[in-house]
């Protein structure tokens, strides 16, 4: 990501320090991470120091510091999904993309994370993958929507 877009990510919020948390997110969104080269374009840009901005950036899970895949692939494991199969959607997730939760594949394809609700328990298990929910699943469909986003 070059200075001229980060530039423009900063204007967007009038360069105010206040917007730093949108600031990071708009990055995050549109790169899949923080680099530290942007970290320190923001600091200099939003004047705030580069240690409170790489506080924040490791304080909310939302914020990356390493590279993360095109697709964010999330498995509940709350209750209800845990009980009605997670595991196994799990399992088959790792088998299918050879990482584990919390890495990314070496392709930077996918990003495999496990959250303790989606807040549809209803629909336990459930995948989300860039934010779209897949409810009542089995390992055939978890193998058939993952091909998806190949």
């Amino acid at each position: 990501m070059d200075n001229a877009r980060i530039d423009k990510i900063i204007e967007k919020h009038h360069g105010e320090a206040s917007s730093l948390i949108q600031v990071l997110l708009d990055i995050q969104s549109e790169h899949h991470w923080l680099p530290k080269a942007a970290l320190k374009r923001v600091s200099e840009k939003l004047r705030v120091p580069l240690t409170q901005i790489q506080h924040i950036a490791t304080f909310y899970k939302a914020f990356s510091l390493v590279p993360k895949g095109r697709h964010e692939v999330h498995v509940c494991v709350g209750t209800a999904c845990h009980v009605r199969g997670a595991s196994r959607i799990l399992d088959t997730l790792q088998e299918l993309t050879g990482i584990k939760p919390g890495e990314t594949d070496l392709e930077l394809k996918f990003s495999l994370e496990t959250v303790n609700c989606l807040g549809c328990c209803a629909l336990g298990p459930v995948l989300e993958i860039d934010g779209k929910t897949h409810g009542k699943m089995t390992t055939a469909e978890t193998a058939d929507v993952l091909k998806n986003y190949q």
